[in-house]
Protein backbone atom coordinates (compact mmCIF):
# COMPACT_ATOMS: atom_id res chain seq x y z
CA UNK A 1 0.00 0.00 0.00
CA UNK A 2 1.22 3.36 -1.12
CA UNK A 3 2.42 5.82 1.91
CA UNK A 4 -0.84 8.02 3.17
CA UNK A 5 -3.57 5.36 1.79
CA UNK A 6 -3.76 3.81 4.66
CA UNK A 7 -5.18 7.20 6.41
CA UNK A 8 -7.27 7.34 3.02
CA UNK A 9 -8.77 3.82 3.15
CA UNK A 10 -9.34 4.10 6.95
CA UNK A 11 -11.13 7.16 6.62
CA UNK A 12 -13.02 6.16 4.08
CA UNK A 13 -15.13 3.48 5.66
CA UNK A 14 -15.75 4.77 8.62
CA UNK A 15 -17.43 7.22 6.41
CA UNK A 16 -19.40 4.56 5.24
CA UNK A 17 -20.49 3.64 8.75
CA UNK A 18 -21.66 7.39 9.42
CA UNK A 19 -23.51 7.29 6.15
CA UNK A 20 -25.64 4.65 7.72
CA UNK A 21 -26.44 6.63 10.75
CA UNK A 22 -30.38 7.78 10.69
CA UNK A 23 -30.29 11.58 10.39
CA UNK A 24 -31.92 12.68 13.53
CA UNK A 25 -28.74 11.10 14.97
CA UNK A 26 -26.45 12.94 12.96
CA UNK A 27 -28.02 16.86 13.00
CA UNK A 28 -28.41 19.74 15.59
CA UNK A 29 -31.80 21.43 14.71
CA UNK A 30 -32.73 24.49 15.66
CA UNK A 31 -31.87 25.33 19.35
CA UNK A 32 -34.08 27.92 21.58
CA UNK A 33 -32.80 31.37 19.97
CA UNK A 34 -34.35 29.75 16.60
CA UNK A 35 -30.79 29.73 15.53
CA UNK A 36 -30.98 27.05 12.18
CA UNK A 37 -27.40 24.82 12.06
CA UNK A 38 -26.84 22.47 9.61
CA UNK A 39 -26.67 18.69 10.18
CA UNK A 40 -23.32 17.11 10.61
CA UNK A 41 -23.62 15.56 7.72
CA UNK A 42 -23.68 18.44 5.64
CA UNK A 43 -19.93 18.88 6.98
CA UNK A 44 -19.21 15.34 6.07
CA UNK A 45 -20.81 15.71 2.63
CA UNK A 46 -18.26 18.48 2.14
CA UNK A 47 -15.17 17.00 4.03
CA UNK A 48 -15.12 13.41 2.32
CA UNK A 49 -14.80 11.59 6.08
CA UNK A 50 -15.52 11.15 9.26
CA UNK A 51 -12.97 11.82 11.35
CA UNK A 52 -12.86 13.41 15.22
CA UNK A 53 -11.13 17.02 13.79
CA UNK A 54 -14.24 17.31 11.76
CA UNK A 55 -16.69 16.76 14.60
CA UNK A 56 -14.90 19.22 16.59
CA UNK A 57 -14.95 21.71 14.07
CA UNK A 58 -18.68 20.79 13.58
CA UNK A 59 -19.12 21.62 17.61
CA UNK A 60 -17.00 24.87 17.50
CA UNK A 61 -19.60 26.44 14.18
CA UNK A 62 -22.70 25.21 16.09
CA UNK A 63 -21.76 27.03 19.09
CA UNK A 64 -20.72 29.94 17.61
CA UNK A 65 -23.91 30.10 14.97
CA UNK A 66 -25.76 30.04 18.40
CA UNK A 67 -23.53 32.24 20.35
CA UNK A 68 -23.57 35.01 17.59
CA UNK A 69 -27.34 34.84 16.95
CA UNK A 70 -26.51 34.10 13.37
CA UNK A 71 -27.53 31.86 10.54
CA UNK A 72 -25.05 30.61 7.57
CA UNK A 73 -23.33 33.16 5.65
CA UNK A 74 -24.17 33.77 2.47
CA UNK A 75 -21.97 36.55 2.09
CA UNK A 76 -19.54 38.05 4.58
CA UNK A 77 -21.68 38.79 7.41
CA UNK A 78 -20.09 36.28 9.67
CA UNK A 79 -16.53 35.88 9.79
CA UNK A 80 -14.05 33.14 11.31
CA UNK A 81 -10.72 33.61 11.78
CA UNK A 82 -8.96 29.91 12.07
CA UNK A 83 -5.63 29.43 13.43
CA UNK A 84 -4.66 25.96 11.90
CA UNK A 85 -5.63 24.01 8.53
CA UNK A 86 -7.05 20.96 10.03
CA UNK A 87 -10.42 18.52 8.72
CA UNK A 88 -11.91 21.34 11.56
CA UNK A 89 -11.80 23.92 9.03
CA UNK A 90 -13.72 22.49 6.23
CA UNK A 91 -16.89 22.01 8.93
CA UNK A 92 -16.17 25.55 9.82
CA UNK A 93 -16.99 26.15 6.10
CA UNK A 94 -19.75 24.10 5.65
CA UNK A 95 -21.71 24.83 8.60
CA UNK A 96 -21.25 28.70 8.64
CA UNK A 97 -20.71 29.69 4.92
CA UNK A 98 -17.37 31.46 5.56
CA UNK A 99 -15.05 30.51 3.50
CA UNK A 100 -11.53 31.65 1.71
CA UNK A 101 -13.31 32.36 -1.64
CA UNK A 102 -15.72 34.88 -0.22
CA UNK A 103 -12.98 36.57 1.85
CA UNK A 104 -14.75 35.70 5.49
CA UNK A 105 -12.42 32.79 6.47
CA UNK A 106 -8.99 34.08 7.56
CA UNK A 107 -6.37 31.68 8.14
CA UNK A 108 -3.70 32.39 10.84
CA UNK A 109 -0.88 29.79 10.44
CA UNK A 110 -0.58 29.22 14.82
CA UNK A 111 -1.26 25.27 14.61
CA UNK A 112 -3.20 25.91 17.24
CA UNK A 113 -6.86 24.62 17.90
CA UNK A 114 -8.37 28.14 18.22
CA UNK A 115 -11.43 29.69 16.13
CA UNK A 116 -12.67 33.23 16.40
CA UNK A 117 -16.27 33.95 14.92
CA UNK A 118 -17.67 37.88 15.08
CA UNK A 119 -20.64 38.77 13.32
CA UNK A 120 -20.38 41.90 11.34
CA UNK A 121 -24.30 43.33 12.29
CA UNK A 122 -23.93 43.05 15.95
CA UNK A 123 -20.25 43.64 16.38
CA UNK A 124 -20.24 40.72 18.62
CA UNK A 125 -17.16 38.09 18.67
CA UNK A 126 -16.76 34.76 20.17
CA UNK A 127 -13.25 32.84 20.53
CA UNK A 128 -13.83 29.34 20.77
CA UNK A 129 -10.65 26.93 22.31
CA UNK A 130 -10.66 23.22 21.94
CA UNK A 131 -10.62 21.89 25.64
CA UNK A 132 -7.10 20.46 26.12
CA UNK A 133 -8.38 18.24 28.78
CA UNK A 134 -10.94 17.00 26.13
CA UNK A 135 -9.29 13.27 25.28
CA UNK A 136 -10.24 10.89 23.12
CA UNK A 137 -8.55 7.85 24.19
CA UNK A 138 -11.10 8.58 27.74
CA UNK A 139 -13.88 7.68 25.67
CA UNK A 140 -12.19 4.40 24.33
CA UNK A 141 -8.66 3.70 24.85
CA UNK A 142 -8.72 1.08 22.96
CA UNK A 143 -9.90 2.76 20.24
CA UNK A 144 -7.68 5.55 20.68
CA UNK A 145 -4.69 3.08 21.09
CA UNK A 146 -5.63 1.22 17.49
CA UNK A 147 -6.15 4.23 15.66
CA UNK A 148 -2.70 5.74 15.76
CA UNK A 149 -1.69 2.46 14.94
CA UNK A 150 -3.79 2.80 11.69
CA UNK A 151 -2.73 5.67 10.84
CA UNK A 152 0.95 5.71 11.72
CA UNK A 153 2.35 1.82 11.66
CA UNK A 154 1.34 -1.24 10.50
CA UNK A 155 -1.90 -2.59 11.08
CA UNK A 156 -3.68 -5.65 10.84
CA UNK A 157 -6.68 -6.41 8.73
CA UNK A 158 -8.48 -7.60 12.01
CA UNK A 159 -6.83 -3.74 13.68
CA UNK A 160 -8.09 -1.82 11.18
CA UNK A 161 -11.80 -3.32 11.02
CA UNK A 162 -12.05 -3.05 15.03
CA UNK A 163 -11.11 0.43 14.69
CA UNK A 164 -13.97 1.24 11.85
CA UNK A 165 -16.13 -1.05 14.78
CA UNK A 166 -15.75 1.07 17.72
CA UNK A 167 -15.34 4.42 15.77
CA UNK A 168 -19.17 4.77 15.53
CA UNK A 169 -19.94 4.77 19.15
CA UNK A 170 -16.68 7.27 19.94
CA UNK A 171 -17.88 9.96 17.35
CA UNK A 172 -21.45 9.71 18.71
CA UNK A 173 -20.36 10.36 21.93
CA UNK A 174 -18.53 12.76 20.28
CA UNK A 175 -21.04 14.75 18.91
CA UNK A 176 -23.72 14.13 22.10
CA UNK A 177 -21.20 15.45 24.99
CA UNK A 178 -21.98 18.56 26.38
CA UNK A 179 -20.09 21.96 24.81
CA UNK A 180 -18.01 22.53 28.32
CA UNK A 181 -16.12 19.13 27.66
CA UNK A 182 -15.06 19.87 24.60
CA UNK A 183 -14.95 23.51 24.18
CA UNK A 184 -13.54 26.57 25.80
CA UNK A 185 -15.78 29.41 24.75
CA UNK A 186 -14.82 33.44 25.34
CA UNK A 187 -16.81 36.67 24.39
CA UNK A 188 -14.09 38.68 22.78
CA UNK A 189 -13.54 42.14 21.74
CA UNK A 190 -11.83 42.63 18.20
CA UNK A 191 -11.24 44.38 15.16
CA UNK A 192 -13.44 42.74 13.01
CA UNK A 193 -11.64 42.09 9.00
CA UNK A 194 -12.50 44.82 7.00
CA UNK A 195 -14.87 43.19 3.59
CA UNK A 196 -13.14 41.37 0.94
CA UNK A 197 -11.32 44.03 -1.69
CA UNK A 198 -11.05 43.13 -5.22
CA UNK A 199 -8.43 44.37 -7.20
CA UNK A 200 -7.20 44.38 -11.03
CA UNK A 201 -5.78 41.38 -12.27
CA UNK A 202 -1.90 42.13 -14.33
CA UNK A 203 0.35 40.54 -16.73
CA UNK A 204 3.41 39.43 -15.21
CA UNK A 205 6.01 40.75 -17.80
CA UNK A 206 7.98 36.94 -17.52
CA UNK A 207 5.36 34.44 -17.66
CA UNK A 208 2.58 36.14 -18.94
CA UNK A 209 -0.07 34.77 -16.21
CA UNK A 210 -2.50 37.35 -14.45
CA UNK A 211 -1.19 38.42 -10.68
CA UNK A 212 -3.66 40.27 -8.43
CA UNK A 213 -2.61 43.99 -8.60
CA UNK A 214 -1.83 43.76 -4.76
CA UNK A 215 0.38 40.74 -4.89
CA UNK A 216 2.30 41.88 -8.06
CA UNK A 217 6.02 43.12 -7.63
CA UNK A 218 8.68 44.91 -9.58
CA UNK A 219 11.93 43.26 -10.84
CA UNK A 220 14.39 45.54 -13.49
CA UNK A 221 11.31 48.11 -13.66
CA UNK A 222 8.74 45.66 -15.20
CA UNK A 223 5.06 44.26 -13.22
CA UNK A 224 6.13 40.47 -12.72
CA UNK A 225 4.35 38.17 -10.04
CA UNK A 226 5.82 36.75 -7.23
CA UNK A 227 7.72 33.65 -8.59
CA UNK A 228 9.20 35.22 -11.20
CA UNK A 229 10.38 38.08 -8.42
CA UNK A 230 12.51 35.46 -7.39
CA UNK A 231 13.40 35.87 -3.28
CA UNK A 232 16.11 38.33 -1.93
CA UNK A 233 17.31 37.63 2.07
CA UNK A 234 20.56 38.27 3.35
CA UNK A 235 20.08 36.00 6.20
CA UNK A 236 17.04 37.68 8.18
Amino acid sequence: MKPGMKKITIFKSLGNIWSSMPESKKSQRADNRGVQVKPFSAAVKFHGHVCPGLILGYRASARALKELSSGISADEELVAIVENDTCAVDAIQAVTGCSIGKGNLIFRDLGKQVYTFAARDSGKAIRIAINPDFQIKDIDPIYWDLRGKVLFGEPTAGERREVARRSKDVYKKMLGMPDKKLLLVTRVKIDIPEHAHLFKSLRCADCGELVAEHRARVKNGKTVCIPCAGEYSRGW
